[in-house]
């Protein structure tokens, strides 16, 4: 068939070795430069709750916590091995389960970026991308090649494509494009930097720069794929996200897109660079085997739950942004300013009534956080009612007063302060909303 003989069809390894060695380089720093501001102890040890995915409220923390530095020595050190191509495929699915174990302790501290690291790990764990330039190859645990089937370049490439498309198709609504919300609430705080505050503080330039995102993200997918404009669509890549980590504190992520969408660059591009950095080495060539049938199912699994899974929210009833149900892993980037305050109180069986100080339990992200996640909100009414029967008091009930703000609108009840939380589960319906505005 000519679909498969297009996937099978043999490229240049390069990109994945590129891949490799990038992808490598910033699971390094980014994991030292975690434990060097101290967030291993601010955001993991020092919490009394870790809220939980649905599905995953078996992953629990180390004990005692502090094993978690252990975590990511370990981490760390995979890393290395998927810089230098050592050991490659125990120190990629070291990094890969690593990773997402961490990201997986607490929702809390969910991002799309975080989401989007574990599955790129993931996909690296299973390509040759050390059968090159890489220690492997030096101490001849494997043979070195200088092609691979066509499928796994393509593969990160529809990854990234995924991130981007849906990405732009969520900014498609009203509140984006006509309203120019979030935008028109960030752009002002802005006007003060340097050289372009005064765009910033521009009257249009929430609406400006709102379809200039959506613009860019349905699109930029394809001016990369082709070559003619590929030179100036990733000129556009480091402008675009140059500008995203100037604006927002989104650590890392505009590094790691700007990095990671060189994949899209032709086999030759980077070649030159490897062989200035590497030498020139001679490859005998190789015949590519034909791909098991097992491999063609398992990619159509994966690539079809990329493409169906962000669709999920359809199905639940309710305004998503209000609900939140289904909007985690749908690429739903900064679309919406969210926020958010609780008061707790806890019922004894004595009909007894008292007030939680929700920083007596909670850390201020957290806090933050919960306060506006229906889920969140639930999970933590069901952890007072363990703690304080932990301390001896049966309690029957826990109720909140819980106002939300959405994207600049005035702050109104989330639900009923009289529901007894204790009656709901994290994962279920949302029914107990309060109506969007």
């Amino acid at each position: 068939m000519n679909w498969r003989y297009q996937l099978e069809k043999p490229v240049s390894l390069a990109p994945l070795v590129s891949l490799r060695i990038l992808v490598g380089l910033l699971m390094l720093v980014g994991g030292i430069r975690f434990l060097a501001l101290g967030w291993v102890d601010s955001n993991y040890v020092q919490a009394k709750i870790q809220f939980k995915y649905a599905g995953f409220e078996w992953v629990a923390m180390p004990q005692p916590p502090e094993l978690l530095y252990g975590l990511f020595a370990v981490m760390l050190l995979s890393a290395v091995g998927v810089l230098l191509g050592a050991w490659y495929r125990w120190s990629a699915g070291i990094l890969w389960l690593s990773f997402t174990y961490i990201e997986l302790l607490d929702v809390s501290w969910y991002l799309n970026h975080y989401y989007f690291i574990s599955l790129m790990l993931g996909i690296m764990a299973v390509l040759p991308a050390h059968k090159r330039y890489s220690v492997d190859v030096w101490r001849g645990a494997v043979q070195e090649h200088g092609t691979v089937a066509a499928w796994m370049v393509a593969l990160p490439r529809f990854q990234l494509a995924v991130l981007y498309v849906y990405a732009g198709v969520a900014k498609m609504q009203a509140d984006w494009l006509l309203d120019a919300m979030p935008m028109r609430l960030w752009l002002p705080a802005n006007n003060h930097q340097p050289v372009l505050g005064w765009l910033f503080g521009w009257e249009y330039s929430p609406w400006l720069f709102s379809w200039a995102g959506m613009l860019y993200d349905c699109t930029i997918v394809f001016w990369l794929s082709w070559r003619k404009s590929r030179p100036w669509a990733y000129a556009t890549v480091l402008v675009f996200h140059g500008l995203t980590g100037c604006l927002f504190q989104i650590g890392m992520f505009p590094l790691v897109m700007a990095l990671i969408t060189l994949v899209f660059f032709e086999g030759q591009t980077h070649e030159r660079w490897q062989r200035r950095l590497f030498g020139a080495r001679s490859i005998a060539s190789s015949s590519a085997k034909p791909t098991p049938i097992y491999t063609w199912v398992l990619l159509s699994v994966f690539v079809a739950f990329q493409v169906l899974f962000p669709w999920r929210f359809v199905l639940e009833p309710g305004k998503l942004f209000w609900t939140e149900a289904g909007y985690r892993f749908s690429w739903r980037v900064m679309l919406m300013e969210k926020a958010g305050t609780a008061t707790f109180y806890v019922t004894d069986a004595s009909g007894r009534e008292g007030m939680v100080h929700n920083s007596d339990h909670l850390l201020a992200h957290q806090e933050k956080q919960m306060a506006f996640q229906p889920d969140l909100i639930v999970q933590y009414a069901h952890y007072l009612k363990d703690h304080y029967s932990s301390q001896g008091q049966a309690v029957t009930r826990v109720r909140a007063e819980v106002y939300v703000t959405l994207n600049g609108q005035p702050s109104r009840l989330y639900f009923s302060p009289q529901l007894n939380l204790l009656t709901l589960q994290a994962q279920g319906s949302r029914h107990w909303l309060y109506p969007a505005p």
